[in-house]
């Protein structure tokens, strides 16, 4: 049996290489998503060892006891203390340095790498006894020597084409500064060479802008050699006073940067893990549907196996084994794959140098990951196929036609099918009304969805014959061929629907994802666009720092500026959760917030006194002139406050209203103003815009937008949903190219004798590639149809859900993209018949007798 299944194989080596590319697809992800991570890791973690080279010890600052009202730093880290840690026995070498943050402008004057997620790191350029911070060496130019200079590294110069002697704007936590570039440097910090900034002062001005006049930020040691690492912070803890620093290792904080590190690189593995998963799933479908194929062929071969003595258990050990064979051929081909996905996908998610470069790292766990998923998922969907193979009977081998298969067969099939259609359409069907995107109801969406598309596999074989009948209208436009094509696509119903299995799932899937995401990017958009009253929206990038006084004068003051309206944000704590409250006027609330009260009024603001979101009102289960227990911003302790109204869910008021005075006073930034809403005396323009950013300074920190810039930045976070909905249509129509190519091949020599006569009888060469094009066209647009119908029902009742998150929310189609998605799935069946008929044509007469 061992030398029979693997002749089988060599028999089938063409037919069988589809398969092994649909499952080396999801190995080829699984395997280099998980090399990548690895090697991701390690850079990262040689990264964090590089930046601690040469630092035994660091001492700081200890961070304020929780409950201090944020506490002030107690600047025990001064000059004197320096000195007193380089007599310290075991110390090489004292480093202080006065470190913080600055953003920049580019040349052009937009803000460089203003994106949150970056490091934006500052410090001081600290020299040497040679004159140089071993540091930061220079390439190109000097030292900042006085507050009006400074040096930026070589990656920061780059981004924002700067060359030594020009003028750049920049802020640190307050207003813009203008600044010399005096130097560029290099760097090892892997903060700034995976996408982040770096700009240095001289030390006198870093301790004024990060610490305090002779003041530092943290300083760092070197131990001198005998000495270990653990040794010397001990020396160096007996020296701090106790509740104002602490000294803590080199190794300790690389270990702590490691952790953020596997944070990291564990949220890179989502969106391929997402593919994986998709294709080994799709491709499951073409396994089945070729090992089935390749059984049924071999029913006569099978049947004399039986009848010379070969077991049941033989015979599905023997299909099991060809799995297995091909399972092991499409891990490998995966896996070397897999190696190039690894080097090509830090260029895809990284972007802007946002990840460290390093070495591939293969360890155990891409190998076993690749050898499991491809030889499991292989075995798996070969085992129903074997158990059929086991069945057959040596009488079999007496019999020249084909035996279709038994009614019971069908009408089990049948009330399978509509079991789960009707489990899984009733539980949507029961969330069409929910309005709850709870945890709980999103795994009921989430089953109902997996059972409605089950049932639709299972229903495939049934409903393929009265829709093939009826698409079969527009291929028998085509005369003799059409109706052929048809004919054919009806012979086998269960072969049809098992190739079409992986169309209906990938274009059922993407069409659900499509309709989701167009009506929630449009409900946002309207969201955004409703609450606003305002033409413009001055806000601060930075979570330490807010808008300085003197901006707020010159908006208000500026040209075509009709109303400035101040906003204060901060954090609300709740028996819900952490949520946000906007200080406002309650005189011009109204003014630039579309505020649409259920009950109450912002007109009742005062100290004591809030508004909520329907959305915290039903959370917390209060209403207008109800109380509420919550602990604001840096309070210490809760506070209850008399709710005056609540309205409708609105991003630009947050989550709670209160009176701005109340809400700036027990801010983190006590005082400070996060936003700026601005109504103008005509439409937005350009000049305006400019007059706007004039008028805060260019300070790369704040962001100016209308009206328009809000609406596309709220459904900004849909373009990810695109991206990775595409991306799983492109798997989907891969695999199903693949399952198409490989169901018409057999079906092409299963017929030779069929497509020999009808060339006898006349039929040319081009006739018989029509015929198998409309073929493959015929079950392409079978599934199609039904993965459209599937996908629109279940964006129809998981749609629902949204609703409840999004007010605005409502069923809206996106006709050019699901006509693209059919075109694409139509689209494939073309180059995907172009072999098999091809081989088809090339039969002759006298070539399909010889095969009688």
């Amino acid at each position: 049996m061992l030398r029979t299944a693997l002749r089988n194989l060599l028999a089938h080596k063409a037919r069988l290489a589809m398969t092994v590319l649909a499952v080396s697809l999801g190995v080829t992800f699984v395997s280099g998503t998980l090399v990548f991570a690895d090697s991701t890791a390690a850079a990262h973690r040689a990264a964090a060892s590089k930046n601690f080279a040469g630092i035994d010890v660091t001492v700081t600052e200890k961070a304020p006891e929780p409950g201090t009202n944020g506490g002030s730093r107690t600047g025990v880290l001064d000059d004197t203390l320096v000195t007193e840690l380089a007599r310290v026995p075991g110390v090489a070498a004292v480093r202080p340095s006065a470190d913080g943050s600055a953003t920049l402008n580019a040349a052009d004057g937009s803000p460089l790498r203003a994106d949150q997620a970056r490091s934006h790191l500052a410090g001081a350029y600290v020299p040497g006894k040679d004159g140089k911070d071993s540091r930061h060496p220079l390439t190109e130019g000097r030292a900042p020597a006085n507050s009006g200079e400074i040096a930026v590294d070589r990656g920061t110069a780059a981004a924002g084409r700067f060359h030594v002697g020009d003028t750049i704007t920049l802020a640190t936590d307050g207003p813009v500064m203008t600044k010399r570039l005096v130097g560029i440097v290099t760097t090892d910090d892997s903060r700034v060479t995976t996408g982040g900034t770096l700009v240095l002062f001289d030390k006198a001005t870093a301790q004024r802008l990060f610490a305090a006049p002779g003041h530092y930020t943290g300083i760092d040691l070197t131990a001198a050699a005998g000495t270990t690492a653990y040794e010397l912070a001990d020396r160096i803890t007996a020296v701090l006073p106790a509740d104002r620093a602490e000294a803590t290792t080199g190794q300790a904080q690389a270990a702590q940067q490691a952790i953020l590190v596997d944070t990291l690189t564990r949220g890179y593995e989502k969106v391929p893990m997402v593919f994986a998963g998709v294709s080994l799933f799709i491709g499951s479908f073409l396994i089945v549907n070729t090992f089935t194929m390749l059984v049924k062929r071999r029913t006569r071969e099978t049947a004399l196996l039986r009848a010379i003595g070969a077991s049941r258990r033989q015979v599905s050990r023997s299909v099991l084994l060809e799995a297995l064979v091909v399972g092991l051929a499409a891990s490998a081909a995966g896996f070397l794959l897999g190696l190039g996905v690894a080097v090509v996908l830090p260029r895809l998610l990284g972007g802007d140098s946002t990840l460290p470069s390093g070495p591939l790292v293969i360890g155990p766990r891409p190998v076993v990951a690749a050898l499991g998923v491809g030889v499991g998922v292989t075995v798996l969907a070969a085992w129903l196929p074997s158990r059929r193979a086991a069945r057959t009977s040596p009488v079999e081998a007496m019999r020249t036609a084909e035996q279709p298969p038994p009614a019971q067969r069908f009408r089990l099939r049948g009330a399978v099918g509509l079991g789960l259609l009707v489990l899984g359409a009733g539980r949507l069907v029961s969330l069409s009304g929910a309005k709850d995107a709870s945890e709980e109801n999103l795994r009921d969406a989430m089953a109902g969805c997996g059972l409605f598309a089950a049932a639709l596999i299972v229903l495939a074989p049934l409903l393929a014959a009265p829709v093939i009948r009826l698409t079969g209208r527009l291929t028998g436009r085509f005369g003799v061929t059409g109706r052929l094509a048809r004919e054919n696509a009806l012979r086998d119903p269960r072969r049809t629907a098992a190739t079409a299995a992986t169309l209906l799932i990938s274009t059922g899937l993407v069409t659900g994802l499509a309709v989701i995401g167009h009506s929630t990017g449009q409900a946002l958009d309207r969201q955004a666009a409703a609450g606003l009253g305002a033409d413009y929206v001055v806000s601060t990038r930075s979570t330490t720092t807010g808008i300085d006084p003197g901006a707020l004068r010159r908006l208000a003051h500026t040209p075509g500026v009709r109303a400035a309206h101040a906003i204060t944000d901060s954090t609300l704590f709740t028996g819900s959760g952490v949520r946000q409250i906007s200080g406002v006027d309650p005189a011009t609330a109204r003014d630039t917030m579309k505020l649409d009260f259920v009950s109450g009024s912002a007109e009742n603001l005062a100290p004591g006194r809030i508004a909520v979101s329907t959305t915290l009102a039903r959370d917390n289960g209060v209403t207008t002139g109800g109380m509420l227990n919550v602990q604001m911003g840096r309070a210490g302790k809760s506070t209850t406050y008399r709710v005056v109204g609540v309205y409708k869910d609105n991003p630009v008021a947050r989550d709670a209203l209160g009176s701005r005075a109340e809400i700036a006073a027990n801010s983190f930034l006590p005082g400070s103003v996060q936003r700026v809403l601005l109504r103008t005396d005509g439409p937005a323009t350009a000049a305006l815009e400019n007059r706007l950013r004039t008028a805060v300074g260019n300070n790369p920190l704040l962001k100016v937008q209308d009206r328009e810039q809000l609406v596309r930045e709220a459904a900004g976070t849909m373009g990810d949903l695109l991206d990775v909905m595409y991306g799983m249509l492109g798997i989907g129509v891969v695999i199903s190219a693949l399952g198409i190519v490989n169901t018409l091949a057999m079906s092409v020599a299963e017929r030779t004798r069929e497509i020999g006569a009808l060339r006898a009888l006349g039929m040319d060469r081009a006739g018989v590639r029509r015929m198998i094009r409309l073929e493959a066209l015929t079950v392409a647009g079978f599934g199609t149809l039904l993965g459209l119908a599937g996908g629109l029902f279940g964006a129809w009742a998981v749609g629902s859900l949204a609703n409840g998150a999004i007010e605005q929310y409502t069923l809206v189609l996106p006709w050019g993209t699901l006509l693209l998605v059919c075109l694409l799935s139509l689209a494939i069946a073309v180059p995907a018949a172009a072999v098999p008929a091809r081989r088809a044509a090339a039969l002759s007469p006298l070539e399909a007798a010889a095969n009688t």
